[in-house]
């Protein structure tokens, strides 16, 4: 069987957008932005980070479709669970936002992170909850995930409300997977790594510094300098395959 799966962010102004009016979200555009790779045309596995206020894929090796992992709180609502399993364009634009590209792996080192990616997805804890603030959110999420599989070195950017969301716990990895992370349900914390730099979380709002590639990391503003250390040169969601 093929299969392919996608993580879901979104910052601030998609979290907004995701709790406006059916009708005024059926009037922005959700066409694909033509990022992802042509699922039929790519044999190798694929990882992409996206954010857009804020999007992410998975493909496998082999894999003609993308299959899509993402939190949405209009379906706890309805189902029980927050966490939502389906096809669609993996790079498709949120509230009419295209997305961008905030890190990428293919080949054989983005296969072996494929089944870790789809346990750690179906092992959220907080699929019966959701918060648009502090969280968890569609950020919880993606940075759950992102810490499962501290290789994707995913660096979040300060935008993105309810990634330092632990639950009941005080102290966790960074959301890249490494370094480390103080926080008090969201609200009130702080976060040092070789990726993300150094941040303080006041009330949900991320204010900091990145030293390795220097640049200030705002709320609403996000990144000011630098391109991130890990390449990608932009704000996430993800993407990999396998057969």
């Amino acid at each position: 069987m093929r299969r392919a799966i996608q993580l879901l962010c979104r910052s601030l102004s998609a979290a907004v957008m995701a709790r406006a009016p059916s009708r005024e979200r059926r009037a922005t555009s959700s066409a694909p932005a033509c990022l992802a790779p042509d699922p039929a045309a790519t044999p190798e596995a694929v990882i992409q980070v996206y954010g857009a206020r804020c999007s992410g894929w998975v493909k496998p090796a082999g894999a003609r479709a993308y299959t899509i992992y993402e939190v949405i709180d209009w379906r706890l609502r309805g189902s029980g669970s927050a966490v939502a399993i389906r096809r669609r364009a993996p790079d498709a634009r949120w509230g009419g936002n295209a997305p961008t590209v905030l890190a990428s792996k293919r080949g054989d080192d983005a296969d072996a992170l494929i089944e870790r990616i789809d346990r750690a997805a179906r092992e959220y804890p907080y699929a019966g909850e959701y918060a648009a603030w502090p969280g968890p959110n569609s950020n919880t999420f993606t940075a759950y995930i992102a810490r499962a599989v501290p290789e994707l070195g995913l660096d979040l950017p300060p935008t993105a409300i309810g990634k330092d969301f632990l639950g009941g716990r005080l102290y966790a990895a960074a959301p890249s997977g490494g370094g480390f992370q103080l926080s008090l349900l969201g609200l009130l914390g702080v976060l040092a790594s070789g990726v993300e730099g150094f941040e303080v979380n006041v009330l949900g709002l991320a204010f900091g510094i990145d030293p390795f590639s220097p640049a200030l990391r705002l709320p609403l503003v996000g990144r000011f300098g630098a391109a991130p250390s890990n390449g990608s040169g932009i704000p996430a969601g993800i993407t990999a395959g396998r057969s």
